[in-house]
């Protein structure tokens, strides 16, 4: 049969086939740009198996009513388990028997279909994935890193959880060495984490390293830390891609983020926060080396942070959204879209804030299934009834969430 008729062909059985689910009349903003004209989006198993112009039939059809379809939203650094409440093993059976499921919850109301823990503890987070894996909770899509990986006395062991010695062993990993580094890493591995997480300013064993005064409402004098040895950085990130994971590093200086860089990091969590974005060599480095940069403009308000980001955004610098959210400030969910709102305000386009919200965010997640409205991808996707492309507010709009092909809430 010639090419033409094939597509032709094609074209007829979609038209004729009824789908589990079909979203009709609608924008799409497919993770990347707008579509051209209205869209109706099919859904089969779990999976998108067409984006059409034509009208399509579903044996449960949601009518978009000219409204926007876009992916689910992706929040890669979110810290889940109440690092306050916890302090004990009765302390943490109350939070997850209490409150876990309905924390849960609040992510899918507000459109917030993946999250990335990025330090919880470990055997805690990976039983709460299992559970939502398995349907025994209702919440999105969970990846985990389990603990973060700091040095001795490092950031959040010595800051956070300094007064809470309980918690400060399960939240954090605090190593002295190389071969530590490793067999932590590989331990890690072991247990399916999805990445692993490094935090750069935290160790007390860096050659003539500079100091690097960690502030917060809670400690008004600061704490000082050092920056994790090259030697234990670089074995953590070697060490987590011999097991094929993406390892990502928490920094704020400059010349921490060159060194999580050179030192092979996938990713910066928070980036450059505490100073100007002045090294320009080291935005060029980002470029190289295709390192991902989340800016979690909700926790630190400093405009620097702001201004860099609207550097490296400007820059071409690939962008994930992450709000670094944690429990007892605002509230799940919603800190995800005032963090999509900060982005904008520090400069970034609606349509860039989307895209790191989805595609940018599924890449950083090594998840090329999430993120984007094309067959063949997984059906995680929100129906708004506003245009988020013209502002990033209007996802505040929320119609429909839709989490693998099912309809997890339904706000008309």
């Amino acid at each position: 049969m010639p090419q033409d008729s094939e597509a032709v062909a094609s074209g007829e059985a979609r038209a004729s086939a009824t789908f589990d689910l079909v979203i009709s009349r609608a924008h799409v903003f497919d993770g990347r740009r707008a579509l051209a004209g209205p869209h109706d989006v099919a859904v089969d198993g779990g999976q998108i198996v067409s984006v059409s112009a034509e009208p399509l039939r579903g044996r449960q059809v949601v009518d978009a009513a000219g409204g926007w379809v876009v992916p689910g939203l992706i929040d890669t650094h979110i810290h889940f388990y109440d690092v306050h409440a916890v302090r004990d093993p009765q302390s943490m059976r109350a939070f997850e028997e209490e409150e876990l499921p309905g924390r849960l919850g609040l992510f899918l109301d507000h459109g917030i279909t993946t999250i990335k823990s990025v330090g919880d503890p470990t055997d805690g987070i990976l039983k709460t994935r299992d559970a939502l894996a398995a349907g025994a909770l209702r919440g999105p899509r969970l990846l985990a890193t389990g603990c973060g990986i700091t040095g001795r006395d490092g950031h959040p062991a010595a800051t956070v959880f300094s007064g809470n010695p309980w918690a400060r062993e399960r939240f954090a990993a605090e190593v002295g060495g190389v071969r530590e580094m490793r067999d932590l890493v590989h331990h890690l591995a072991d247990r399916k984490v999805d990445a692993i997480k490094l935090l750069s300013e935290g160790a007390c064993a860096h050659s003539g390293g500079p100091a690097y005064l960690w502030r917060n409402p809670a400690f008004p004098d600061g704490v000082e830390l050092e920056r994790l040895p090259r030697e234990l950085l670089r074995a953590g990130i070697e060490t987590g891609h011999e097991r094929g994971l993406r390892v990502t590093v928490h920094t704020t200086q400059q010349a921490a983020a060159r060194e999580a860089i050179e030192a092979g990091a996938d990713g910066l969590e928070h980036g450059v926060t505490v100073e100007p974005l002045t090294d320009h060599a080291l935005i060029d480095l980002m470029l190289e080396h295709g390192t991902t940069y989340t800016p979690t403009l909700w926790i630190d308000a400093h405009p620097d942070a702001r201004g860099n980001l609207k550097k490296v955004a400007g820059a071409g610098v690939r962008i994930a959204l992450g709000s670094d959210t944690f429990s007892g400030r605002g509230l799940f969910g919603a800190n995800t879209l005032e963090e999509a709102e900060l982005m904008a305000g520090a400069g970034m386009t609606p349509t860039q804030v989307l895209t790191a919200a989805t595609s940018g965010a599924a890449r950083q997640c090594v998840r090329p299934d999430l993120g984007t409205v094309a067959p063949g991808k997984r059906a995680d996707l929100l129906v708004l009834n506003a245009d988020p492309t013209a502002d990033i507010g209007n996802l505040r709009d929320l119609g429909v969430v839709v989490l693998n092909g099912e309809i997890a809430v339904d706000k008309r």
